[in-house]
């Protein structure tokens, strides 16, 4: 494949990752059973303030993204899309999803499609090697910064934001545990397969000849 069309389907791949991810945010929310820690939070400060639940993802994102200055993290244009685009993405999937879930069946069904819809949505947006959202590059700044394991870091993070999701009057059910348990194995399923390869070095020298 020629670098040209590797770097468009990286952008493709980006932009429908971004979209996915947006999407499968609101059919969890939807489902009405518990929410990832982070989107507890988001839930939890638009009940506090009544603004839109794609906005405060925008806002949480900017706010994420000042953090990195201490811990020095490169931004690329991955994670600034991120941090602009899957709050709206959300926002337009809370307006064609906009039916709140009763029957437990439903919940979990709308859940579980919203879950794995997340899990593809990692494997794209990470595969296209944009650069991490800023969540996830909070995490790694500090792990690279206080040498900290991975998990010790992620739990910390995600305990913190639960809580103060929670006390803000976010929803915490067996949602927020089944997206615990389940998003890293899908992630695993997902990045590997979706993951854009880097282009060989003698496809990089035609094109400079070129």
């Amino acid at each position: 494949m020629s670098p040209q069309l590797v770097m468009a389907r990286r952008i493709t791949q980006l932009a429908v990752g971004l979209f996915f991810y947006g999407f499968g945010i609101a059919l969890m929310l939807r489902a009405g059973i518990g929410l990832a820690p982070w989107d507890v939070l988001t839930q939890g400060i638009q009940r506090q303030t009544g603004l839109s639940f794609g906005l405060i993802i925008v806002l949480t994102s900017m706010v994420v993204l000042l953090l990195w200055i201490p811990i020095k993290q490169r931004v690329g244009i991955g994670t600034v899309a991120n941090a602009l685009l899957i709050g709206p993405f959300a926002d337009v999937g809370l307006m064609l999803f906009p039916q709140q879930q009763t029957e437990w069946w439903a919940q979990a069904l709308v859940f579980s499609a919203g879950l794995v819809m997340v899990g593809i949505a990692t494997g794209l947006y990470i595969g296209a090697r944009f650069g991490p959202g800023p969540r996830d590059g909070l995490m790694t700044g500090l792990v690279a910064r206080t040498g900290w394991p991975i998990w010790v870091v992620r739990t910390g993070i995600e305990v913190t934001v639960l809580a103060i999701g929670w006390l803000l009057g976010g929803t915490v059910g067996i949602g927020t545990v089944a997206f615990a348990l389940l998003i890293g194995p899908l992630a695993g399923i997902f990045i590997p397969r979706l993951t854009v390869p880097e282009p060989k070095r003698r496809e990089l020298e035609v094109v400079e000849v070129a």
